[in-house]
Parts: structure tokens; C-alpha cells; sequence
């Protein structure tokens, strides 16, 4: 790609995200179309996020590969990863290198090589003293993300994060945790969804999650709005 393509590219990345910024938008479309431009424009292999719940525990709300999920949700249970110290650091923590790390999380080094993960890089998703999350780029080869994908990508973090808690401001901490446990909550129904799909479709969860968002899109249509409908039956892919 070429940097005149990239710069147009990352133009409409922003373009859509700003878009998104609607009265009554969907975060968890928000998150999954910042998700995906991150893959597509950036030198990773997936990305993933992990967003606070009101109970102040994180939780894996949006991500491009199953492989992503499953190591993110690897760290939460053991609680400890280079995702989760940059949630509570709340400062950009890199690991270009897994072995490098597996002194210091020995048991998420293990499972991110498990599914051919080399390197991670984790950006916190904050605006000055409020952290609601983390943005998670990995990587299937070792090596420190270029300076232009790193800003791109805090870029694309900040404009998703202050969209969310702009909600805050207008209508009060109360809306703002209410509209991200619904977040959390469609992501349950999004993933029994990926299930259906697979299971009558004879689709990996990756193929599968790309059919059920290529529908949404197509639809006009939420992502959450068409996994519930397919869940109760009242849809089929």
C-alpha cells in the first residue's frame, strides 16, 4: 500500500468514526469498527479490546480473531498480562518480543505463542484521569509497531474514548455506565451468535463473526440488534 493509499485510508477510518459519534450510536459498533481498522491499516494481525465493566473488573468487548479473545481472556483470568498493567498503569506498554516477557507473565507468554502470537502492544483507552479500557494490537511476528502505526493507532483509540465518554458530559457517569454494560452485555449475545452461525454453517468463529457482521452492514443494522435476532430464531445466515 502505498502511503498516499494508507493516509487516504486512515482519513476514512477517522471519517467513520466520527460518523459513529451519533445521538443513541451503538459502542459496541464503535469498538468493533475501531477493531477492524486497526487490522486492516496497521502492521498487526488482530486487535482486540478489553473494556471496564461497573463492577471495575475489564472484560473482552471487541475483537478481529478468536485467537485475539482467547489470549485476552487468558490474562483477565489470571490477572496479570501486558494488557492489564496497561489498563492499570494507564500507559502504552509493548512486547515485541513474547519470550522476552515470559518471565513476567509466564502463563500469557505460553497461550499468545500457543496461537502464534510474538508481540503485543497495548494502548490505554483514557482521557486525563478516566481509563475505561484498553485497545490490544498483537502480532504474528517479533518486533516494536513502526511510529506511524503507534500514533495511528492512539489516534484512533482517543477518537473512539472521547466519543464514549462525551456521553458523560451531556448526560451524567449513569448513562455513560449503563451504555458500556450494554456494551458488555450484547458481546454475550454477539458470541452465542458466532456459535449458531458456526455450528449451522460449518464456519470457523472467525468466518462465522465475518458473515454475521457483513450482514449487519449490509442490513444497515446494528451488529448487536442482528445477533439477537439470530439467537431467537428469528433470523437465519
Amino acid at each position: 500500500m502505498s502511503s498516499i493509499d494508507r493516509a487516504a485510508q486512515l482519513f476514512e477510518a477517522f471519517a467513520t468514526l466520527a460518523d459513529s459519534l451519533v445521538v443513541g450510536y451503538d459502542v459496541l459498533d464503535l469498538l468493533q469498527t475501531l477493531v477492524e481498522n486497526c487490522h486492516d491499516l496497521l502492521d498487526v494481525d488482530s486487535a482486540g479490546i478489553l473494556l471496564l465493566r461497573s463492577d471495575n473488573t475489564l472484560e473482552v468487548v471487541a475483537s478481529t480473531s478468536e485467537a485475539n479473545t482467547l489470549v485476552d481472556i487468558m490474562q483477565l483470568d489470571a490477572k496479570a498480562g501486558p494488557c492489564l498493567e496497561c489498563f492499570r498503569t494507564r500507559t502504552v506498554v509493548s512486547l515485541p518480543d513474547i519470550d522476552i516477557g515470559s518471565d513476567r507473565w509466564p502463563d500469557f507468554c505460553t497461550t499468545a505463542r500457543a496461537h502464534g502470537i510474538l508481540s503485543v502492544y497495548a494502548i490505554p483507552l483514557r482521557l486525563r484521569e478516566t481509563t475505561i479500557g484498553t485497545l490490544n494490537l498483537m502480532r504474528k511476528e517479533r518486533g516494536e509497531l513502526n511510529q506511524h502505526d503507534i500514533r495511528a493507532a492512539q489516534a484512533l483509540a482517543d477518537v473512539a474514548t472521547i466519543g464514549i465518554l462525551q456521553e458523560r458530559t451531556i448526560h451524567g457517569s449513569f448513562a455513560i455506565r449503563d451504555q458500556l454494560q450494554n456494551a458488555l452485555s450484547s458481546r454475550i449475545v454477539i458470541e452465542q451468535a458466532k456459535g449458531v452461525v458456526s455450528e449451522t454453517s460449518h464456519l470457523s468463529m472467525d468466518d462465522a463473526f465475518q458473515r454475521l457482521r457483513h450482514y449487519a452492514r449490509s442490513q444497515q443494522a446494528t451488529l448487536s440488534s442482528v445477533a439477537q435476532r439470530l439467537v431467537e430464531g428469528d433470523l437465519r445466515l
